[in-house]
């Protein structure tokens, strides 16, 4: 009995590298696109663009600069976790953050990370690992950050069932990832710099991510960067609360912080550019659990997006040109 033909044309291909980044950019537009429709569905075209409008610019530009101010916190705690690893200004580490931020707005997946990590890296002549660890770094102080600050606000704020609901599952994560990296860091962290590099370009990357690590962790910098972290969070809130009596709303701070910590929970998933669709859809779901109609949400939610994004569209476009980096650069290295 003959066998059968076993060719490589009957046999079925795999999936390669372009068919899954065009897998990831379709589940990101269309988890973009769903989030548009039900922020819009079920609202009147006039009674949307009724509420597409700032009434105050006075509040608007506060928003504005206290949205900069957050970034260039960010800038300085990035600063302070990088110092153990190289020596870089504050003005410098936002001037990348800011290129990053303008890469994730036309790129999807947050691909700004890398950008700017890649940026960061030629200026201190160190691996592109190296400069991943102070952002996976940054991410948990962004999370501790968020989940004590969902616990302040419910001091202040009665929180609907399934937020609260959420903040407990979110706050025990971040608690639990903490304590993870922690005990990653000093029993794989301490290992000679000088020991054998594990083989693969995987395990070198993990490696080279829990050395510097267990760098930043040992160097005194996390409480400072901690603290810093709270400021930033705390800037970000307050431009997000400034927007609500820009455009008319009259909603309480602490309601507004919540609100925004609701779309910073819900835009965490890298997805769509500039996070398109879910920001809209994160942002309506937040006003309308605390009472305010769709219709005022919806348009809110368009108005916020694009005054606090322009300015990041300028500034991150002048950072990534002023850095001497195109994205070819960028597309060079992977990032797309």
């Amino acid at each position: 009995m003959n066998s059968p033909n076993l060719n490589s044309q009957n046999l079925p291909h795999p999936i390669g590298p372009r068919s899954r980044e065009w897998l990831k950019r379709a589940a990101g537009y269309a988890l973009a696109l769903a989030g548009l429709v039900w922020a819009l569905y079920d609202v009147r075209p006039h009674e949307l663009l009724a509420h597409i409008t700032v009434r105050d610019w006075r509040w608007a530009v506060a928003a504005v600069v206290a949205d900069i101010m957050a970034v260039t916190g960010q800038g300085w705690r990035w600063s302070v976790l990088l110092a153990p690893i190289g020596r870089i200004r504050v003005l410098r580490a936002t001037q990348a953050i800011y290129a990053g931020l303008f890469t994730s707005e036309i790129v999807p997946l947050r691909a700004g990370e890398l950008a700017r990590a890649f940026i960061v890296s030629r200026w201190l002549a160190v691996g592109v690992g190296t400069v991943i660890a102070s952002i996976a770094v940054e991410r948990l102080l962004d999370g501790v950050a968020l989940a004590a600050s969902l616990g302040a606000a419910a001091v202040f704020v009665s929180l609907p069932h399934g937020i609260a609901r959420t903040a407990k599952i979110f706050g025990a994560a971040m608690i639990a990832a903490a304590l993870g990296l922690a005990w990653f860091v000093r029993r794989l962290g301490r290992r000679p710099a000088t020991a054998p590099e594990p083989a693969g370009r995987v395990r070198s990357f993990l490696r080279t991510l829990l050395v510097a690590s267990h760098s930043i962790a040992t160097s005194g910098k996390l409480w400072p960067a901690a603290l810093i972290s709270f400021l930033t969070l705390g800037l970000q809130s307050l431009a997000f609360w400034l927007m609500m009596p820009a455009c008319g709303l009259n909603v309480p701070f602490w309601t507004g912080a919540v609100v925004f910590f609701i779309v910073r929970l819900g835009t965490a998933i890298p997805n769509a550019p500039a996070n398109v669709g879910s920001y809209q859809f994160f942002t309506t779901l937040g006003l309308t659990l605390f009472g305010v109609d769709k219709a005022t949400a919806a348009g809110f939610s368009i108005v916020i997006f694009l005054v606090l994004t322009i300015p990041v569209w300028i500034i991150g476009f002048s950072s990534l040109t002023a850095a001497g980096i195109r994205l070819s650069h960028l597309r060079g290295r992977g990032i797309r």
